[in-house]
């Protein structure tokens, strides 16, 4: 799987949108994802559904301020199944939980996994053909090269030359999708927390590194950070809140709330998720 990465709008501005149904019960949370997932498109990052007061969460990648209009001033309010919604930007997204591994892996096998890129790659300049590589990444990031060269029509060599640079300069990342049941993830929860300004960047980063954090983001709105948590069970959440959350002196507020299913993850729908 390959996901346009970056958090700072070179590719698109990334969004993170809640919503409410106006309808209760599984089946309307189900109608709701499965027009959030048309209405966003491929620009759609993660989409879980909820299980306190809120019902969806999506994560968006925009490609600028327009689609972002559109999106939260036309299409949002033309969409029967919501009834309300909230929008905050990602002002930063810790890269950190990119290295996510459940804790499953030695520091010797992940060190043999990460790829070793300079210290501050540069970012190469997006041509045309590059957002037409994106897109067809985003949809099959496992299309070979002579693949991708027939879908954006240039040859193989451009294409993986165009692909080295984009991942060497970290616009393109790869990433894969797995069903977190099958490592014995059995809860999941948004945490949406508040952090004193002076601390935000320390408080990101070091709870990006946690074993059991899969994302991590600084965002507007009232609570500063959110944080994606991927627990064996109820109790090990607990203790992640009160042991490693609880620890932290700088966070002034918390609100948790469980996921009941993840729709989509890294651009990829789940399958068996709907």
């Amino acid at each position: 799987m390959a996901d346009a990465g970056g958090g700072r709008g070179d590719v698109g501005q990334p969004v993170t949108h809640r919503s409410s149904g106006d309808e209760p019960g599984e089946s309307a949370r189900e109608r709701t994802a499965q027009r959030a997932l048309r209405i966003a498109g491929p620009g759609e990052y993660g989409v879980d559904v909820l299980g306190g007061g809120d019902e969806i969460c999506t994560i968006l990648h925009l490609d600028g301020p327009d689609a972002r209009n559109n999106l939260l001033l036309r299409d949002l309010p033309a969409t029967p199944a919501v009834r309300s919604w909230t929008s905050h930007v990602l002002l930063r997204v810790f890269p950190a939980a990119f290295d996510w591994s459940g804790g499953l892996l030695t520091e010797a096998e992940l060190a043999g996994l990460r790829p070793h890129p300079p210290a501050a790659p540069a970012r190469p300049v997006l041509q045309p053909l590059d957002h037409r590589l994106i897109r067809a990444l985003t949809e099959d990031g496992r299309a070979s090269y002579t693949d991708l060269a027939r879908r954006v029509g240039t040859t193989a060599l451009t294409a993986r030359r165009r692909v080295e640079a984009l991942v060497g300069g970290q616009v393109l990342r790869l990433a894969t999708e797995v069903d977190l049941a099958r490592l014995g993830v059995r809860a999941e929860a948004l945490l949406w927390v508040t952090v004193a300004p002076g601390a935000l960047e320390e408080t990101g980063q070091q709870l990006s590194r946690h074993p059991q954090v899969r994302f991590a983001a600084a965002t507007t709105g009232s609570a500063n950070l959110l944080v994606a948590v991927a627990a064996a069970d109820l109790d090990a959440l607990y203790r992640f809140l009160t042991d490693t959350i609880g620890a932290l002196e700088h966070i002034t507020a918390l609100e948790v709330t469980p996921i009941l299913t993840g729709v989509k993850r890294t651009g990829l729908v789940r399958p068996g998720s709907l």
